[in-house]
């Protein structure tokens, strides 16, 4: 049985910070994430998975989000449930701070390198989740992370923010290196895309009026 706890955040100044708290409570994890979208990067990370929580820093200093994030999670069968579940949670938090869409950019887009590596994240918060992904990482785990949950993460994140996601690893042969401009590409796609335009303030950036 799973229960879900949204705490309300909205308010109607479209210059207040944009923050969520959500608790998610299930049979295998229970979860409590805060985020300020409006934030300076700060995070406080305990996953219980090192290297994810390294990835998730990444999200918070590159995408300018403040990051809150508890797990504890069923870590002695392995780290399936801990990672897929924090991405639905982180998700779904962003779908409760960001509300009606109005006056935000939509779209983002980012190229990030990291020596031998190049990832390209495009994102849509477009009320329809879809993930495209092809990382061909050269490795089955990093530093205990198995990097087959990335893919875990990111449909997690996409189907519960209701955002089109493309993530596109084109070089790497390092797999940290892989991942980490994943991570980092992503947040600076984020951070294009929920930057407030001032031209498109109280409008909603779709032409159906509802997204």
């Amino acid at each position: 049985m799973t229960s879900s706890a949204l705490v309300p955040s909205t308010s109607p100044d479209p210059f207040a910070e944009r923050t969520a708290e959500v608790a998610r409570s299930t049979a295998e994890t229970r979860i409590r994430v805060r985020i300020n979208l409006d934030g300076t990067g700060k995070s406080r990370l305990a996953t219980g998975i090192g290297f994810f929580d390294h990835m998730l820093e990444q999200i918070a200093r590159h995408g300018l989000i403040d990051l809150d994030i508890e797990c504890e999670g069923d870590l002695h069968i392995d780290g399936h449930h801990t990672v897929e579940d924090v991405g639905i949670t982180l998700g779904q938090a962003f779908a409760r701070a960001l509300g009606d869409k109005k006056g935000i950019s939509r779209y983002g887009h980012a190229y990030v390198p990291l020596d031998e590596a190049l990832t390209r994240v495009v994102i849509d918060f477009s009320g329809r989740p879809g993930l495209h992904l092809h990382i061909p990482f050269t490795a089955a785990s990093i530093g205990g992370f198995d990097t087959q949950l990335t893919y875990e993460f990111f449909q997690g994140f996409a189907n519960h923010a209701q955002a089109t996601l493309h993530i596109d690893n084109l070089k790497g042969i390092n797999a940290h290196h892989q991942c980490e401009t994943v991570f980092k590409a992503f947040a600076r796609a984020l951070r294009t895309a929920l930057e407030r335009d001032a031209r498109m303030a109280g409008i909603i950036p779709s032409t159906k009026g509802a997204l």
